[in-house]
C-alpha cells in the first residue's frame, strides 16, 4: 500500500483497483479533522485516523473475532470511539458511479434555503453542499470524505414505490462535474435504498463506518 493517502485509495477503488486481499489492515492519516473511520474492502481494511498505527494494530489483535471482521466489529469500533472521543455512525455499504452526460432525467429545483433540514444535516458531513427537490423527493450533493463527491436522496413516504429513488440517484450522476466520480452510502438493512442506487448504476466497493464528533 506504500504511503498513499485515503483519497488515492478511494480513487483506485473507483477505477476497480483494490488493495490486496491479504487480510492486512492499512492505517492512513485522517483526510481532515472531521473525518475518521474504517473502510473495509475484500479481506483488507483501511483505518483512517491520526492515532498511532501501533495502537490500531494492538487493539485489533485483542478483538475476539475473525481477524478479517475485526475492523468493523463492535469491540474495535467502541475502543476507537473512546480513544478519539467520537461517536460511531452507521456501518454503510459504499458504492460509486461515473458521471453521465446530458440533463437529469427528471425536473429538479435548487434549494436556496440553507436551513432546509436536509441541507443542515449534509453540512455536518460535507462541503460545497447543493440540494435539489423533485416532486416527492430531495437530492443532496456535496464533497465528503477525502473531498470525494457524495450523493444522498430522500423520497417522501407517499411517493415511494414509483421508481423515484432510482431517478434521483441517476439524476445525481448528471449533476457531477466532468472528470469526477460519485459516491453514495447506503445502510445495508435499507434494501430499498440499496436497490435504488444499484439500479441507477452505482457499484458496491466495500463497507464504511465514520466516527463523528457529537451525536449523529
Amino acid at each position: 500500500m506504500g504511503t498513499r493517502g485515503l483519497a488515492e485509495i478511494l480513487a483506485d477503488a473507483a477505477g476497480g483497483v483494490f488493495p490486496p486481499s491479504d487480510g492486512a489492515v492499512t492505517v492512513v492519516p485522517q483526510p481532515s479533522e472531521r473525518e475518521a473511520g474504517v473502510l473495509s474492502f475484500s479481506a483488507h481494511a483501511v483505518v483512517f485516523t491520526d492515532e498511532e498505527p501501533a495502537w490500531v494494530h494492538g487493539t485489533l489483535a485483542a478483538v475476539p473475532s475473525d481477524p478479517l471482521a475485526a475492523p468493523l466489529c463492535p469491540p474495535f469500533l467502541t475502543a476507537f470511539a473512546a480513544r478519539t472521543g467520537r461517536v460511531v455512525n452507521n456501518i454503510d455499504l459504499l458504492t460509486v458511479a461515473t458521471r453521465l452526460p446530458g440533463p437529469p432525467p427528471l425536473p429538479l429545483a435548487p434549494v436556496e434555503d440553507r436551513e432546509h433540514p436536509r441541507v443542515v444535516r449534509a453540512l455536518r458531513y460535507r462541503e460545497d453542499v447543493r440540494a435539489f427537490t423533485a416532486e416527492g423527493g430531495v437530492l443532496v450533493l456535496g464533497r465528503g470524505v477525502a473531498g470525494r463527491w457524495e450523493a444522498a436522496i430522500e423520497v417522501d413516504p407517499q411517493a415511494r414505490g414509483r421508481g423515484l429513488g432510482r431517478a434521483l440517484a441517476t439524476a445525481a450522476r448528471h449533476l457531477l462535474p466532468e472528470g469526477d466520480v460519485l459516491w453514495a452510502q447506503q445502510a445495508p438493512g435499507n434494501a430499498t435504498s440499496v436497490r435504488a442506487f444499484q439500479a441507477a448504476g452505482y457499484k458496491p466497493v466495500g463497507a464504511e463506518v465514520l466516527l463523528i464528533v457529537g451525536r449523529p
